[in-house]
């Protein structure tokens, strides 16, 4: 992954003490992030007929990488979190970690806090994790637009596509109802997206289909607000940082 030019302990004491340095600045904490870990599934879906090897191969070679990463990151984070501790004594955290790493980044003595991200919402990306399991905790809804011919349906928008590489795997997963899955020639699109399956037929011009996103951040960008549900009722609507007029990117 490349993140980030700061790989090594010398690397990371040479940015302590240019920033401890700097008129007006204070070093405080120390972020470290494994996305070769966190970010990449160990388990992936059930692969396309013909590409049973392959994606088993793959999945192997993942899971030998991810072992044999966190096992150095877990010596060179400590190192790294040291020689800025030699310039500040009084460092307040070490943060590392994402969701598919928290296990491994928890048992690391040198790091005080961990992240989870995107994996609070568990979106569908995470489905993809066998250290990983957690309900699904957020959707969005589009409504139906077309019926372009039977076994098909159209809804307006829905192109919200993950942060990664492009991939099946970055693109929301039609919900609810059960039954509906993306057109391989199509998939999600930026003004419409096009769904077939068995519940298709069901579906008339104006209802809606709920989707899970792949990963947090498509929600938090193209909307204002969540909407906090506790069994039938709204429990509290909140602002996401669209919401707040911020945008980041």
């Amino acid at each position: 992954m490349r993140r980030s030019p700061v790989h090594s302990a010398e690397q990371a004491g040479e940015l302590a003490r240019a920033v401890a340095a700097r008129p007006g600045f204070a070093l405080v904490g120390l972020m470290s992030y494994e996305a070769q870990v966190a970010g990449v599934g160990d388990a992936p879906a059930p692969p396309a007929p013909g590409r049973a090897a392959a994606v088993a191969a793959r999945a192997a070679a993942v899971r030998r990488m991810q072992a044999r990463s966190m096992a150095e990151l877990a010596e060179r984070r400590a190192a790294a979190a040291a020689a800025v501790r030699d310039v500040v004594p009084g460092l307040e955290f070490v943060n590392g970690g994402g969701t598919g790493s928290v296990e491994s980044t928890v048992a690391e003595s040198a790091v005080t806090e961990v992240a989870a991200g995107s994996g609070l919402y568990a979106p569908a990306l995470f489905d993809h994790y066998r250290s990983f399991h957690a309900a699904p905790a957020a959707l969005f809804a589009l409504g139906v637009t077309r019926r372009p011919a039977p076994g098909i349906v159209t809804v307006a928008g829905g192109g919200w596509i993950a942060s990664g590489p492009s991939g099946a795997d970055r693109q929301p997963v039609p919900t609810y109802p059960a039954g509906l899955r993306l057109l391989g020639t199509e998939g999600a699109g930026e003004v419409q997206t096009p769904l077939t399956g068995a519940a298709a037929d069901g579906l008339r011009v104006g209802d809606r289909v709920w989707f899970r996103h792949a990963k947090a951040g498509e929600l938090c960008e193209h909307v204002d607000s969540l909407h906090l549900v506790e069994g039938d009722e709204i429990a509290a609507v909140v602002p996401t940082y669209r919401g707040e007029a911020k945008t980041f990117l």
